[in-house]
C-alpha cells in the first residue's frame, strides 16, 4: 500500500458507459498552504461528474490530493489545476469541482469550477408527484 503522495490519479472502465449517472464526493480533509504566509488552508473539496469511459479510482485520488499539502496555492489556482487534471485523466461528459476553504481572516472562499464535454447536455431533471 503506498504511503506517499501522488502527481497523477489513476482511472478505471466506467461500468455502465451507456447511461448519463452522476458520482459525487466529499473529501473534507484537504489541506495545501498559503502562498503568501505559508500557513495551512483547510478545505472540503465537493467532487460531482457524469463519466463517460472512465472514472476515478478513489485510493489515487486520496494520494493525489495530498501531493497539495506542502504546496502554495492561491484557492481559484489549485481548484482550476485539480478539475483540470480529473478532467484530463477521465475525460467526462461533465465535471464539476467546489473547494469550501475554511474561514481566513474572517472569510470564508469558495470556488466552483467546472469543465462540460463538447456536445454534452444534462438530461432533465424527473419530478414525481
Amino acid at each position: 500500500m503506498s504511503t506517499t503522495p501522488a502527481t497523477s490519479v489513476e482511472t478505471f472502465a466506467n461500468p455502465s458507459p451507456q447511461r448519463d449517472y452522476t458520482i459525487r464526493m466529499s473529501m473534507p480533509e484537504f489541506t495545501c498552504l498559503c502562498p503568501k504566509t505559508g500557513q495551512p488552508d483547510f478545505a472540503t473539496l465537493k467532487l460531482e461528474y457524469v463519466p463517460d469511459q472512465l472514472c476515478v479510482e478513489l485510493k489515487s485520488l486520496k494520494l493525489y490530493l495530498w501531493s497539495f499539502r506542502d504546496r502554495g496555492c492561491f484557492h481559484e489556482a489549485v481548484t482550476n489545476e485539480i478539475l483540470g487534471h480529473l478532467a484530463g485523466a477521465t475525460h467526462p461528459r461533465f465535471m464539476r469541482l467546489t473547494a469550501e476553504f475554511f474561514v481566513r481572516g474572517g472569510i470564508y472562499t469558495t470556488v466552483v469550477v467546472q469543465h462540460v464535454a463538447p456536445g454534452w447536455q444534462s438530461p432533465q431533471d424527473v419530478r414525481l408527484p
